[in-house]
């Protein structure tokens, strides 16, 4: 499956006011990657930073939660995640023939 059919394939499983999609979804992203956060947190506190099966297993839900709403994000910014992905790539090529992966700034 490709990021653009998942894109294509989440979006019909989308519950939320669609004049208020993009405070929804984005929203809904930092939720979900607070929550990915915060289980790796107590996974630190109370397994001294090892990580069991089960973790790795629920920390991977979380992820499919991120990916969700990062779909969503870019539907309701009329956006395909390839495209994105691809620009990404691109960015961080450049910066990289330019020795400039460390540091500070989207514009380095």
């Amino acid at each position: 499956m490709t990021l653009n059919e998942y894109q294509r394939s989440a979006r019909s499983t989308a519950q939320y006011p669609k004049h208020m999609a993009l405070p929804y979804v984005f929203l809904g992203l930092s939720g979900e990657a607070g929550e990915i956060c915060n289980k790796y947190k107590k996974i630190i506190r109370d397994k001294n930073n090892k990580l069991e099966d089960e973790d790795v297993r629920q920390i991977q839900m979380e992820l499919g939660d991120v990916m969700w709403y990062l779909a969503a994000a870019h539907d309701a910014l009329g956006l395909e995640m390839e495209q994105t992905m691809a620009l990404n790539l691109n960015k961080l090529s450049l910066r990289q023939k330019r020795g400039k992966i460390a540091g500070d700034g989207d514009e380095r």
